[in-house]
């Protein structure tokens, strides 16, 4: 059973996808970060960081923090979605890292100047405004020969898509018309039923085979065994 510590952010559903797409049994807890709950005391003790998504693996007794670590450690729990070949797997892993260094920080950056800042800084909106479109041009060219971003189905796609399907929406406002690729592969990703339950996480509408929600929300529920 997995223990699943997450929100409703891009970096938060991705472990969700993953464990739908790998049919694991596993139980979320809702760590509101809007109230706070990544700093209590609780959470920093699976996560020091205070940062959501975390694990915990009770059939190994182990918490993973990280969402690039936690997708990698599930894969390689059930043997699918990143393969064994070295070939295979460097380039997954490449793919990997580019949205962990690159998409993520990028795109969330471009999020929090063009939403959240006390004060509009057009220096900054620009900024990673350009490097937003930089990237999807990089993906772009990626999916122009391929299927999906690392050839097959993998945690690369999972990993990005919750990013780029933020691009989408209001909270980014990028257009991708000049991404055909890209459109492309969002509009699939879209398709597989995994994804649209991962991508539900903590909404009224969420349905899953594999996942429960806890019955507490509450962060002193998270060092229980």
């Amino acid at each position: 059973m997995i223990d699943l510590y997450t929100y409703t952010t891009p970096n938060g559903r991705k472990p969700a996808i993953l464990l739908e797409e790998l049919e694991l049994p596993y139980t979320i807890h809702k760590i509101d970060i809007g109230k706070g709950d990544q700093f209590r005391p609780e959470f920093k003790a699976i996560n020091p960081n205070s940062k959501i998504p975390a694990i915990r693996d009770r059939d190994n007794d182990l918490t993973i923090f990280e969402s690039g670590a936690i997708l990698i450690y599930l894969a390689e729990k059930a043997g699918k979605l990143l393969p064994t070949d070295v070939a295979g797997r460097a380039k997954v892993m490449e793919w990997l890292m580019f949205q962990m260094a690159s998409v993520g920080p990028m795109f969330g950056q471009l999020g929090h100047f063009h939403n959240a800042a006390p004060e509009k800084i057009a220096y900054a909106v620009e900024r990673y405004h350009r490097e937003t479109l930089r990237l999807l041009d990089v993906l772009d060219r990626q999916l122009e020969h391929h299927p999906y971003i690392a050839g097959d189905y993998s945690i690369a796609d999972i990993a990005t898509f919750p990013w780029v399907a933020a691009a989408k929406t209001p909270y980014l406002g990028i257009s991708l018309a000049a991404f055909p690729n890209v459109d492309r592969w969002v509009e699939t990703m879209k398709k597989r039923p995994a994804v649209q339950v991962g991508m539900d996480i903590l909404q009224p509408n969420f349905n899953s085979d594999f996942g429960r929600l806890a019955v507490s929300h509450s962060t002193a529920q998270l060092t229980t065994a």
